[in-house]
């Protein structure tokens, strides 16, 4: 099933698409909330910041295949939208090779580098057997988190939003059943909530990748290697490139920040682990829409409909900054018993300090609803640089601004909580600037 976003109402159409995206990555980031909730209940505090600690670090390691897949992605949109079936199979048959290339070298990286990660990101000697437990084993999922992201993006980039969200449901719901299994039955510690999450990992890559070369027949064109051809290799890692880039940007900057938050010590850690994924939860939809919003603009920027893409974009706007006031109101309203799902009561320190983190982050959601949206609209329009430049403006505020505060005494780790925000709106400044002044270019 493919939709094309170039006819039909235009909110009505992105809504429509956008929706499974975002039940999707909700799932997704059950993964993630599962794993927390379970080691933060029955494992404690030092469980908790080992793998929360390993989420910042394996998100860092998967957003680079995943900005490979995005980039990727939206060419395909645009060929599809432009109806160019031969370059479309093309660029499939390049990103393919690329990305799995990328893949085995990470994989073959992480393992060689895994004992020097404690050094890296000053974690603690009471935390680090448990992250490197962790680790060794979350590791081995990385090629089933490319066979998962390579073909959900082409089946996103044709208008098939559904499909992915179905091998995700089916993933995350196993992925709960075996972190119960592994760490209360058979008790695995931390190594079997990384093996219940990997598990559920390679159902979904495998499914997902058996679907779709049975019912795409684009697809047909990964049997034909010698489809491939080096203009397409190049366009492909030109535009993948910087997608790529960007996403590692934003997670280079935010493992960095992990670093700091790391040299506070396990209660800092903790509460960080548990009051990040409430976040990342909170805003994931509104980031999902800025993809979505990315497809939808892509297809019809191929499709040189200038018209169609302004309406869509007042649209997207109006419905981010509405999402995002009533997320924020609900996330600071909520915060105590948010964090009350993933640490006891009686550990009054880690949930005050993660009250703390949500009620600053979650008054701003507005912008980085904002900025999701430049994110996808530049990538669409064929300017995934400025998404880069987006992305250094608000890491790099976010990180200098973490590392400068923080060292206050009298400001101390709060400094890191109020940098985020900070960055977010700085870049949204950068990024409503440099439409204004282009606008016009931008749609040539």
């Amino acid at each position: 099933m493919t939709r094309d976003l170039t006819k039909g109402p235009v909110m009505r159409s992105m809504l429509l698409f956008a929706v499974p995206m975002i039940l999707g990555n909700l799932l997704q980031q059950g993964y993630n909330i599962a794993d927390t909730f379970i080691v933060g209940q029955f494992l404690g505090a030092n469980a908790l910041a080992a793998v929360g600690s390993s989420f910042t670090l394996m998100t860092f390691l998967t957003s680079i295949i995943l900005g490979l897949c995005m980039g990727s992605g939206n060419v395909f949109s645009m060929y599809f939208g432009a109806k160019k079936d031969s370059s479309l199979q093309e660029s499939i048959c390049a990103s393919f090779i690329l990305i799995l290339s990328v893949t085995i070298f990470l994989n073959v990286l992480v393992f060689l580098l895994l004992d020097r990660i404690a050094f890296l990101l000053r974690v603690p000697h009471e935390v680090w057997p448990l992250m490197h437990n962790y680790l060794r084993v979350i590791f081995m999922g990385i090629p089933a988190v490319f066979l998962y992201n390579y073909f959900a993006s082409f089946l996103r980039s044709v208008g098939n939003s559904l499909v992915p969200l179905i091998f995700l449901g089916i993933s995350a719901v196993l992925n709960v059943v075996l972190d119960l299994f592994f760490v209360l039955y058979l008790c695995r510690g931390v190594a079997g909530a990384a093996e219940a999450t990997v598990i559920s990992q390679y159902i979904s890559g495998i499914g997902i990748t058996v679907y779709a070369l049975l019912s795409c027949p684009q697809l047909r064109a990964l049997k034909q290697m010698s489809r491939v051809c080096f203009p397409a290799l190049k366009e492909i890692t030109n535009y993948s490139f910087l997608t790529c880039v960007q996403q590692s940007v934003m997670n280079l900057g935010i493992l960095m920040v992990q670093g700091l938050v790391n040299s506070f010590g396990p209660t800092i850690m903790a509460a960080f682990a548990a009051a990040v994924k409430i976040d990342a939860f909170a805003y994931m939809p509104v980031q999902d829409f800025g993809n979505a919003f990315s497809t939808f603009i892509s297809q019809n920027y191929g499709a040189k409909k200038e018209d169609r893409i302004r309406k869509g974009l007042k649209g997207a706007v109006l419905t981010a900054c509405i999402f995002s006031i009533l997320v924020s109101a609900a996330v600071c309203v909520f915060a105590r018993p948010l964090m009350g799902l993933f640490v006891s009561t009686s550990e009054q320190a880690i949930v005050l300090e993660g009250v703390r983190y949500l009620r600053i982050e979650g008054a701003f959601y507005c912008g980085i609803g904002c900025l999701f949206l430049l994110y996808g609209l530049y990538r669409a329009l064929g300017k995934p640089g400025m998404s880069v430049v987006l992305t250094v403006v608000s890491l790099g505020t976010r990180v200098a601004l973490a590392y400068l505060l923080s060292s206050i005494p009298s400001i101390g780790v709060i400094g890191i909580w109020w940098s985020v925000p900070i960055g977010w709106f700085l870049a949204d400044f950068v990024g409503i600037i440099y439409y204004v002044v282009r606008k016009k270019q931008l749609f040539l």
